[in-house]
């Protein structure tokens, strides 16, 4: 032991632990009561080469190195660049997209997108006889509805008066204080109003079946024709409650 403390000395090198060897004494009992516990000698020991060697030494639990912590590598870098590329991605298609419209409208692409806009927008237009027709006067108004060998609606009342089904107003005219409206229900199947005292509805105007859009003060006769283009219809007639229906 002393050849240990001595090397230590030597190199001035703190020491935490020792080791201490006892021999056995024949009085056991005698030193028990006289002589420090082992540990307790060690202790000592260790104080006093670290006091001989000026330095102060921290006891470590050095027996078992401490374990190596995992780490996981994170994922945020790649899905970064994940999206990153995406929206590269996206904006040189906007930009190929934008480029052959302004330079190539004749395109391939340009050809197929532009037919599945027009796909989407273009519906099959009804044919007037597809049409559901309504009354063009109130069933509350004391007004009758009479119908002409051409297909003439007419009457002479005090009352509203309705457009024969949805539209829009193509023109009004004003002829010596009575107005004329056209109503454009398709591209081909309009209605004609002529007599009418008052219009409430302008050109471009949307109007419904169930809605007034003009009125009649009772001076005058209003008169309602249907075309086809240019064709005067007349292949419907009114039932008991003055609505045209199309003949079957």
């Amino acid at each position: 032991m002393n050849q240990e403390l001595d090397y230590a000395e030597m190199l001035e090198i703190p020491v935490s632990t020792v080791n201490v060897v006892k021999k056995k004494s024949f009085f056991k009992h005698k030193a028990k009561l006289n002589q420090p516990a082992q540990e307790d000698l060690k202790g000592l020991v260790v104080d006093s080469v670290n006091e001989r060697v000026g330095a102060y030494v921290y006891a470590e639990d050095v027996s078992e190195p401490p374990a190596p912590v995992k780490t996981v590598p994170e994922k945020s870098g790649k899905t970064s660049k994940i999206i990153i590329g995406e929206l590269v991605a996206v904006c040189v298609l906007a930009v190929a997209i934008f480029l052959t419209n302004v330079f190539m409208p004749t395109s391939v692409i340009n050809t197929f997108i532009g037919s599945l806009t027009n796909k989407q927008a273009e519906k099959p237009e009804p044919t007037y006889n597809e049409i559901t027709l309504s009354p063009v006067v109130s069933e509350l108004a004391d007004a009758e509805v009479t119908m002409t060998e051409g297909g003439v609606l007419s009457f002479t009342a005090k009352s509203s008066v309705y457009p024969v089904c949805a539209g829009t107003v193509a023109s009004v005219t004003e002829e010596d204080g009575l107005y004329t409206v056209r109503i454009a229900h398709t591209s081909t199947f309009a209605s004609v109003v002529t007599g009418l005292t008052d219009v409430y509805a302008g050109k471009g105007a949307k109007v419904a079946g169930n809605i007034p859009f003009a009125y009649s003060d009772g001076e005058h006769e209003v008169r309602v024709s249907l075309y086809d283009g240019e064709t005067l219809l007349n292949c419907f007639s009114i039932n008991d409650s003055e609505v045209p229906v199309w003949n079957s």
